[in-house]
């Protein structure tokens, strides 16, 4: 029996591409499962801190961040989200850029941790980015990231226990070690069985054609 494709994505709560590519490589995953021999696969995410350096509660929306961070002009920036709510609508996601409250993230990717602990990191990561892209919902306080844990079925005692101990971020900062080993410099990025770099929020088609090309690899080892 042939093992598991491993799908290894490392992404940023607040990275707008980071949702899209993730909705699109659910996408391409959905057109290989049609396959007759379906490539099996297990998709791990990974920490990426894009502004580790953003406080908790950030004074501004996201124009006033993007032009404070990047320099950018404040019609510059307009354009730019703009486009990329664009290219969301394209993977059935309504961002909300109006609502949405920018913050530092490293708390979140310790509850995406403790979510990967009970095997249910997906759906932790995918509750993450929508409240964070698509409600406008806080995911930077511990009282807000325990709320949405509960949403998703945690015991609140049990995430606010591992954020208020910060249990997990020393496997945060694990995961940033290994980010910077391979080179990754911006998110998302997949790797593929270990074997293949995949960078940015590629269309749905490329995620499935790469896993039917691994997988037939696999199988002719």
């Amino acid at each position: 029996m042939t093992d598991k494709i491993t799908i290894d994505v490392w992404s940023d709560i607040a990275c707008p591409w980071c949702y899209i590519g993730k909705r699109n490589l659910e996408a391409g995953l959905a057109q290989t499962a049609a396959d007759p021999d379906a490539p099996q696969v297990e998709v791990t995410f990974h920490s990426f801190e894009l502004s580790p350096d953003t406080p908790v509660d950030f004074e501004g929306d996201e124009l006033d961040f993007l032009a404070g961070h990047k320099g950018m002009p404040r019609e510059r920036v307009r354009e730019m989200l703009d486009q990329v709510t664009g290219v969301a609508a394209g993977s059935g996601l309504e961002y909300r850029f109006d609502l949405l409250q920018h913050t530092n993230t490293v708390k979140a990717h310790e509850l995406l941790h403790f979510a990967k602990a009970q095997g249910r990191q997906n759906e932790m990561a995918e509750r993450l980015m929508s409240a964070y892209f698509t409600e406008g919902k806080h995911v930077g306080r511990i009282d807000d990231l325990v709320a949405l844990a509960a949403e998703v079925g945690f015991d609140a005692d049990q995430v606010r226990d591992a954020l208020e101990s910060s249990r997990h971020l020393a496997d945060v900062r694990a995961d940033q070690a290994q980010a910077q080993a391979y080179g990754i410099q911006g998110v998302p990025f997949f790797v593929i069985d270990g074997k293949y770099g995949v960078s940015g929020a590629q269309p749905a088609d490329a995620f499935a054609q790469i896993t039917r090309q691994v997988w037939t690899e696999k199988q002719d080892a």
